[in-house]
This record gives C-alpha cells, sequence and structure tokens, in this order.
C-alpha cells in the first residue's frame, strides 16, 4: 500500500469592504465554491482571508467570488 500524501496551499488575500461576521460568511461561502479549495477564514477586523486549496488559485477566480459578495479583492 503506498501513502498519498496531499499538498495544501495556504494563500492570504485582501478583502475591502468587511465590516461584520455576515461580512465574513458571505465572503468564505463564495470563496468555498471555487475547486480545490477546502478551508477558507476570512476576519472583517483586519480585511484579510486565508484560504487552504490543494492547488494555486486563479486570482480572477478569486476575485470574481468576491466579488459575487459584495466585496472587493485588493
Amino acid at each position: 500500500m503506498s501513502a498519498e500524501t496531499k499538498t495544501e496551499l495556504t494563500t492570504v488575500y485582501q478583502v475591502k469592504g468587511m465590516t461584520c461576521g455576515h461580512c465574513e460568511g458571505a465572503v468564505s461561502s463564495e470563496i468555498s465554491e471555487i475547486p480545490g479549495v477546502s478551508a477558507v477564514t476570512a476576519v472583517a477586523k483586519t480585511g484579510e482571508v486565508t484560504v487552504v486549496s490543494d492547488a494555486p488559485l486563479d486570482r480572477e477566480a478569486v476575485a470574481a467570488a468576491v466579488d459575487e459578495a459584495g466585496y472587493e479583492l485588493v
């Protein structure tokens, strides 16, 4: 039996316009829909969104997801 090692990549994005928990949830929900994303943590206070994925994400896909939530990727 061979053990398959899965590499995870963590990327931190800066998002403009988040002010509360609802904002964090909206951004996290949209980014979570991107294929390959396994975890998203958004922090309104800092504007940081930490994304864990199994491969590098297309910045345009992340920007589109953030835009769909009503915010702006910096």
